[in-house]
């Protein structure tokens, strides 16, 4: 039976989706509204069902579907793979679509492409399942090339806005070169393994490990460190690592509720699932972690520094979300996938509540993004303010919210490790809490406190079907961890669907509650230094505010640094565009135009040409020339037959 649910669970949204394209226009907004609601609802609830039988009976269901294709001996298959962590993914994945489907009647209502914008998101919600519920390399990739297919869509969606079309360009192009990475560790493991079947390679990682890959006459390297760092790569185009990490803040310029959906909790934590799931493989090799650890504390710190200068509300919450993603990387590359993992589904609350408020004080304002021209929405936004203050509470770890509880977890983990690369990461992680705090404060201080905005008197809270997902999503950033944590990062939850060491040995102690887990964390720097940087915000930005209106430091080295975003941008278009522009260019002109076309093709007729013109001379029309030519013919022939007979004699 949960086979069949499972199916029921994937297809539901793609029906939906379908429906409000093709359909949608005609029929009207409540039609799309409901097909396309009703199918993300049904595949929730039977998510949810999913969960609670596998959590009950720690059931796993592993079966081939169909078969794609044949290929001499091979054989693909589309299947279902259904465990802890796939169920765990299902809920988180089909809750949040479901309120960003909600949050999405009152958000786009005047919107043209109202019915196209409802298909888009169902259509997404159908790819992120079929990534997360595949058994299989192939239909993994699948999953992993439609969600990019469908954010390109998302974030272009407003397609005459300029900025908003060379920003899904450009997400589509940083993810190619992360897409590229994973095909190419797929290959090295498809090559070794002869299947692209998860169970099948698991078993035979020890082939792997074993297998040299020959990169010169006297190089070799491990087939399987580089295996896991090509589909790691995946994972940081995906993920938004450094350094491909460069696509998510622009994406921002799509509707906000797909910065909630796709840029929240669904698509840019695929990476981290795929670390989990390949986890039997990460496991082998510990050069790939330390490379994992090193590549998420970079992200973790030096990307949320950039949040604190930024001054549209959705960026600063993007540069949280690039952070936030840094923070599981890193823990995955100590092992800790539980904690990672957990951090990745109470991040999907709270930051898809922090996007949804966002926008819900965006249409208040009449789409005004700029919190600079924000200010003493408090009274004006009650439920928007508390939420916000529920989801800035969880974002920076404040005791007793559901942020407390995973980001306090991977922060021992990686602070118990001994790898390379582990002082880094847990001096960065640390230094990450303050700057979280510091921008998260900055930003809900900002917008709610302060003087209010004379332009904006007339402001008053948003329709219902803005502020209640807030509500519903302002519930789990409080409570979930609670009754979760025990079992899902120090428990056995995961232990059927990842390879990691006991929790013992991770996190350097044992747990007993989640009571006692809270008051285990007043031993650690965590809480207080999360609590001086929501001090330093408040001095900053309530207290004295004059201290900021200094424009010299604005003229400083470091704030050029930051301001131009380490000059990432700037390097990939002025040096690696450009370039790839010139030799293209190059190519053209020399290639195209002078080989091809001058000397080959228009060359070959020329030349053709010319030498006819040549022969025509003589044509002459006298008699006499031609009869000349026939005799000097025959004599050269005769002479010719001669001197052949001669020799052969």
């Amino acid at each position: 039976m949960m086979l069949e649910y499972s199916l029921i669970a994937l297809l539901s949204p793609l029906f939906g989706g379908i429906m409000a394209a093709f359909l949608g226009k005609s029929f009207g907004k409540n039609f799309v509204n409901f097909v396309t609601i009703i199918g993300v609802s049904i595949s929730f609830v039977l998510s949810c069902i999913i969960a609670l039988e596998i959590l009950e009976s720690s059931a796993v269901i592993n079966q081939n579907i169909y078969t794609w294709l044949n290929i001499g001996d091979q054989s693909f298959h589309i299947g279902l793979l259904i465990d802890n962590l796939t169920a765990s993914m299902m809920v988180v994945v089909t809750f949040v679509s479901l309120m960003v489907h909600v949050y999405t009647i009152g958000y786009m209502y005047d919107d043209p492409g109202y019915h196209r914008f409802f298909s888009y998101i169902s259509l997404f919600t159908f790819s992120m399942l079929s990534l997360v519920m595949s058994n299989n390399f192939l239909q993994l990739f699948f999953g992993w090339e439609a969600v990019g297919v469908m954010s390109y869509l998302l974030i272009g969606f407003w397609y005459t806005k300029e900025s908003a079309i060379k920003a899904n360009l450009k997400a589509f192009i940083v993810n190619r070169v992360g897409d590229l990475s994973l095909i190419l560790g797929i290959g090295i493991i498809f090559s070794i393994t002869g299947s692209l079947d998860y169970y099948a390679v698991f078993s035979n990682s020890q082939e792997i490990a074993q297998t040299e890959l020959l990169l010169t006459s006297t190089l070799t390297v491990s087939a399987l460190t580089a295996a896991c760092i090509l589909l790691f790569g995946g994972a940081m185009g995906k993920s938004a690592q450094m350094p491909l990490h460069v696509w998510l803040p622009d994406s921002m310029e799509g509707p906000t509720p797909i910065s909630a959906l796709i840029h929240a909790a669904t698509m840019v934590t695929a990476g981290v699932f795929l670390l989990a799931r390949m986890s039997p493989l990460f496991e082998l090799s510990t050069t790939a972690l330390s490379f994992v650890l090193i590549i998420g504390a970079t992200t973790a710190l030096f990307t949320g520094i950039l949040g604190l200068i930024q001054n549209d509300i959705k960026r600063v919450v993007a540069y949280s979300t690039l952070s936030q993603l840094g923070y599981m990387v890193a823990a995955a590359g100590v092992s800790a996938y539980s904690a990672s993992l957990f951090h990745l589904m109470t991040h999907a609350f709270f930051k898809a509540l922090l996007f949804l408020a966002a926008g819900s004080v965006i249409v208040a304002l009449h789409h005004e993004q700029d919190i600079r021209k924000m200010g003493g929405l408090k009274n004006k936004l009650p439920i928007t303010y508390v939420t916000s203050l529920i989801g800035s509470l969880a974002l920076i770890g404040f005791p007793g919210f559901s942020g407390f509880f995973s980001k306090d977890a991977l922060i021992e983990a990686i602070g118990h490790a001994d790898i390379i690369g582990s002082g880094f990461a847990y001096a960065s992680v640390l230094i990450g809490v303050f700057i979280t705090a510091l921008y998260t404060f900055r930003l809900f201080f900002t917008v709610f406190h302060g003087a209010l905005d004379e332009h904006h008197h007339d402001v008053k809270e948003s329709p219902l079907s803005i502020t209640l997902p807030l509500v519903l999503l302002a519930i789990p950033s409080v409570i979930i961890a609670w009754p979760t944590v025990g079992p899902m990062v120090f428990g056995s939850y995961f232990t059927t669907a990842i390879s990691q060491p006991d929790a013992y040995q991770i996190f350097g102690y044992e747990f007993t509650s989640a009571y006692g887990f809270l008051i285990h964390a007043f031993s650690s720097p965590v809480i207080y230094i999360a609590l001086f940087g929501v001090a330093t915000a408040y001095i900053l930005y309530i207290q004295k505010p004059s201290i900021l209106h200094d424009e010299t430091y604005k003229s400083s080295f470091i704030y050029r640094l930051l301001d131009n975003k380490y000059y990432f941008d700037d390097l990939y278009e002025n040096v690696f565009a450009k370039q790839a522009r010139n030799i293209g260019d190059l190519l053209w002109k020399v290639g195209d135009i002078k080989t091809i076309d001058n000397f080959i093709v228009n060359g070959t007729a020329y030349r053709i040409g010319n030498i006819a013109n040549r022969i025509k001379g003589i044509q002459t029309g006298y008699i006499y020339h031609y009869a000349l030519m026939m005799i000097l013919g025959l004599a050269i022939f005769l002479a010719w037959t001669i001197l052949d007979l001669g020799g052969a004699s």
